[in-house]
């Protein structure tokens, strides 16, 4: 079967799960309403499955290619991407001033989900734009917002995001690049940067480089950076692509996967730029695009997973081999328990994932719309769990669709691969998953716990309200936040942050495990108590959740024994 858009899996997370009706109940999201909801996520669904989804296979066997100086995209791309532009599926979210739809992130999160699933290297170009879009509206000058977004929200321009460079990775403070100001409002930009997501394309009219750059009196690190708009065409007083700004793509990286998207060099030499906000404030402007790209990641993730399981359940459903243990069964692997156990571990991650991104999502439209600061610290908590989680969901699952084909798996015909080397990277770019950790354990603790017990609170609250309903998982759920909670205040209580660094990643993924479980009882709530979504909260908190304890412990390991053999000892 070709990939089937899950609608029904949003509209019941929307309804059920995520208090979707909450966002749909402020003034600034009243249109949100159910119909025009499900509209919406019918027709990007159609979109995703006969347009993206066919193409998808094509950007793996005939990657991007830099011919000339020019980069030819992969075939069918172009087309799909205008499918993408003319239905407005890039400006979801933007303001309608400028020509977007004004709709809630969670909408759009949804919709980018669908379309990560039917082809991630081609949605990874307008995920890029959307997070360019959000920075523009918040930071750029009047001038510059009237003159890009409208042209960025029809998908006529793309946007990227450049920030790292050979020596400056995860440290972007160690950056080399420079702006000089011209002395007229716009400044001079010289520097290389690599590893830029769609760095440049011949399916847009424009690239607008949003880049990261020292002016001569920026301090060393990460304060003395700025955030400059370096576009490849420099705009006319019409608003038109003019002039050929002086910057170039270097290379394309040959890559593990997502080869249908133009990962690229790029070279700035003296290009003519633009500042977006104050000077010196670069990486404040670049962090509103980072937050939205790290929630599109998350998403992309599970997206890709989503697509490797369907693939998985297909073959499952066709692939014969001997005696199986079902008497009226299909005769088929799915009829195996270890099949079983994969397909239905697969299904569960996959909708753990997706829950938490959306309450990301409905926690970031909350914040936005109210301006409560309890939402937007509940959104800022969240999102390093969604980015990381989602991707390492992405990447299990993709794994274990190739198990699941078995021999097949390994052979590239099947196409089964292709989604464990496409979403790969997802766990590194946009801040590795190490650092997500990190950033849990340290930035979003120092409101001492606060933000971390209120959603312990709220999972424990439903637990007990569910016990005469689900006596074993309810109980199940609360001790797993009981003990989360005391790894919570162990965290908090650590002055050395190496000792929390040591325990953050299991940290993030028992959190993961234990938002997941509450998510999936609260399914199984609103289902009734009887029902497949029943039947998988179930499976998630017997077989997946107790996983959390041993995640517990390794969090509270500390440092000294990661430190206790030396380079020598690990090198012989």
């Amino acid at each position: 079967m070709p990939y089937r858009a899950n609608t029904d899996d949003f509209r019941f997370l929307f309804d059920k799960v995520v208090g979707f009706d909450q966002v749909a109940d402020t003034d600034l999201f009243a249109e949100a309403t159910p119909d025009m909801v499900s509209a919406i996520l019918t027709e990007a669904g159609k979109m995703c499955e006969e347009v993206m989804a066919p193409v998808n296979r094509d950007g793996d066997l005939t990657p991007a290619v830099l011919e000339n100086g020019v980069v030819r995209t992969s075939p069918g791309f172009a087309d799909a991407y205008r499918a993408i532009a003319e239905g407005g599926w890039i400006g979801m979210a933007a303001d309608p001033e400028f020509g977007g739809m004004g709709l809630p992130l969670t909408l759009q999160t949804a919709v980018n989900d669908m379309m990560s699933a039917a082809a991630l290297s081609l949605q990874l170009c307008p995920l890029m734009t959307q997070g360019q879009i959000e920075a523009l509206e918040h930071h750029a000058s009047e001038e510059l917002k009237s003159l890009y977004l409208p042209k960025l929200i029809t998908g006529e321009w793309a946007g990227t995001m450049n920030l790292t460079e050979p020596q400056a990775g995860s440290d972007v403070g160690a950056l080399s690049s420079k702006a000089e100001d011209n002395g007229d409002g716009t400044y001079s930009v010289t520097g290389q940067k690599i590893f830029i997501s769609w760095g440049d394309n011949d399916i847009t009219e424009n690239v607008c480089h949003l880049v990261l750059a020292r002016l001569p009196d920026g301090a060393p690190g990460t304060k003395g950076i700025s955030l400059f708009l370096v576009p490849k065409f420099i705009p006319g007083a019409d608003g038109a692509p003019g002039e050929a700004n002086s910057l170039r793509v270097v290379s394309l990286e040959h890559k593990m996967g997502l080869h249908g998207s133009p990962t690229a060099v790029m070279s700035f030499e003296g290009a003519q730029g633009w500042m977006i906000g104050e000077p010196h404030k670069g990486m404040a402007a670049m962090f509103t695009m980072m937050n939205n790209a790290r929630l599109g990641v998350g998403v992309q993730g599970l997206g890709a997973g989503e697509g490797a399981y369907q693939k998985a359940l297909e073959y499952a459903q066709e692939r014969k081999q001997g005696r199986t243990p079902i008497a009226d069964g299909t005769g088929m692997i799915i009829d195996f328990a270890d099949v079983r156990r994969m397909l239905t571990t697969m299904k569960a991650e996959l909708f753990a994932a997706r829950a938490i991104a959306l309450s990301v999502a409905v926690a970031l439209d909350m914040g936005r719309a109210t301006g409560d600061v309890d939402w937007k610290a509940r959104a800022a908590f969240l999102t390093p769990i969604c980015k990381a989680y989602g991707t390492e969901t992405g990447i299990s699952v993709s794994q274990m669709g190739i198990q699941v084909h078995g021999g097949m798996g390994f052979i590239e015909e099947t196409g089964a691969a292709q989604y464990l080397r496409d979403v790969r990277v997802t766990a590194i770019y946009e801040g590795t998953n190490g650092i997500q950790a990190m950033d849990l354990v340290g930035r979003k603790l120092m409101d001492g716990g606060e933000a971390a017990f209120r959603l312990l609170e709220e999972i424990e609250t439903q637990a007990e309200k569910a016990r005469a309903q689900f006596p074993n998982m309810s109980e199940a759920v609360w001790s797993a936040a009981e003990t989360l909670r005391e790894t919570t205040e162990w965290m908090v209580a650590q002055e050395d942050m190496q000792d929390r660094f040591a325990g953050a990643v299991p940290f993030l993924m028992g959190w993961a495990r234990v938002l997941g479980a509450h998510l999936h009882l609260k399914a199984a709530i609103a289902e009734g108590g009887k029902g497949p979504r029943t039947e998988l909260a179930r499976f998630h908190i017997k077989r997946l959740l107790p996983e959390h304890v041993g995640m517990m412990a390794q969090a509270q390991a500390g440092a000294a024994g990661l430190y206790a053999l030396s380079v020598e000892d690990l090198t012989f």
